[in-house]
This record gives C-alpha cells, sequence and structure tokens, in this order.
C-alpha cells in the first residue's frame, strides 16, 4: 500500500495491491454486534459510594450499547402517626422527596456524560417493591445494583434489597458489591 498526497490539503491517495485486499476487506467489515439487546438500563441509588459504583459499571454497558439509564432514588414511606401526632410526617415526606429530585440532578450532571440519554425517577415506599414495580414499567432490560454485604444479625433484621430484587426482578440483575475484584478500567479523563 502506497499514499501519495493530492492537490487537496489533507487528502492522500492509496494505492492498493493485490496482497492489501484482506487488509481492505477487514476495515470494511462492520464491527461484530453484541449477542445482548439493552435499550433500558435501571440503577437504584441511595448515594452510597456502593450506588456510586454500581453507575459506574452501568455506564459502559449503556455506552456500548446505546441505552438510556434511569436513575432511580426510593424515599423510604413516612411513619404515619396517630391523629393525635403533632409532627407532620407528609411534609417530610414531601421534602425527602425534593431533596432526592436534587441530589438525583446533581449526580446525574457529575457522574453521567454528556450525551448520554438518562432519565430520573424519585419514588416513595419500600425500596424493593419500588425497583421491582419501576423495572416492570419502564421496562427495564437490566438492573445494575449495589449490594452493601451486609452479613449476621444486620443482614437478618435489615435484609437484602438487592437480595429481593435478583429473586423478584421482571430482568436479569447485574450486583455490584461493594468490595470486588475489579473488572471496572479506572477512569482517565473527566467525562
Amino acid at each position: 500500500m502506497k499514499a501519495r498526497p493530492t492537490h487537496n490539503p489533507g487528502e492522500v491517495t492509496l494505492e492498493l495491491n493485490r496482497s492489501d485486499e484482506r487488509l481492505l476487506d477487514a476495515a470494511t467489515r462492520s464491527a461484530v454486534k453484541s449477542p445482548f439487546i439493552i435499550k433500558k438500563i435501571l440503577v437504584p441509588i441511595d448515594f452510597s459510594d456502593c450506588s456510586k459504583k454500581a453507575l459506574q459499571y452501568a455506564l459502559p454497558l449503556a455506552k456500548e450499547h446505546q441505552a438510556t439509564i434511569t436513575l432511580l432514588y426510593v424515599v423510604p414511606p413516612a411513619y404515619r402517626g396517630d391523629e393525635y401526632s403533632t409532627f407532620n410526617y407528609a411534609q417530610l415526606e414531601a421534602s425527602m422527596r425534593e431533596g432526592g429530585e436534587k441530589d438525583l440532578a446533581r449526580l446525574a450532571a457529575d457522574e453521567m456524560p454528556g450525551g448520554l440519554p438518562t432519565d430520573r425517577i424519585v419514588a416513595v415506599g419500600s425500596p424493593a417493591r419500588e425497583i421491582i414495580e419501576t423495572a416492570k414499567a419502564l421496562p427495564a432490560d437490566l438492573i445494575v445494583i449495589a449490594t452493601h454485604g451486609r452479613t449476621g444479625l444486620k443482614h437478618a433484621f435489615l435484609g437484602s434489597v438487592a437480595e429481593h430484587v435478583v429473586r423478584r426482578a421482571p430482568c436479569p440483575v447485574f450486583v455490584v458489591r461493594e468490595r470486588e475484584h475489579e473488572i471496572l478500567r479506572p477512569r482517565t479523563t473527566c467525562h
């Protein structure tokens, strides 16, 4: 193969011979496509470092498949006191919801690369149930969720949201553990 300059700046003419045909054929073939069809990825966020790590795993998947990432924050329902209660639980719930919306917007601005389609949802309820219901409603092709790795009494009393989601999700679930062998390359540049 020989490259010769043309009269136009920045252009060259390539002269090929028979031995270059395989090279040309390989260059013109389309890239191998993934066998997975992923268009909607649900990433539950509780603003912990672990859930932010799950988001970092979801980003390259979304980029590769040109998928939309939906960030979901679940506000636990406010305890409803009796009729004699002086505390305004509805106001507390509304305040937590508003704070969640602001925090999700900030997280999306800080962590999501431009051009990647993103949705944000704030729901009120049981985290596991809301994650599963949101996955059904989207419908999500994949859930990327963090697990804090609680064991013993903490697991017995608090349960595991990730475990409940894995058991009942309407789609595959990618679980990112807090401490694990990393398969994600470190970020070298800002978005």
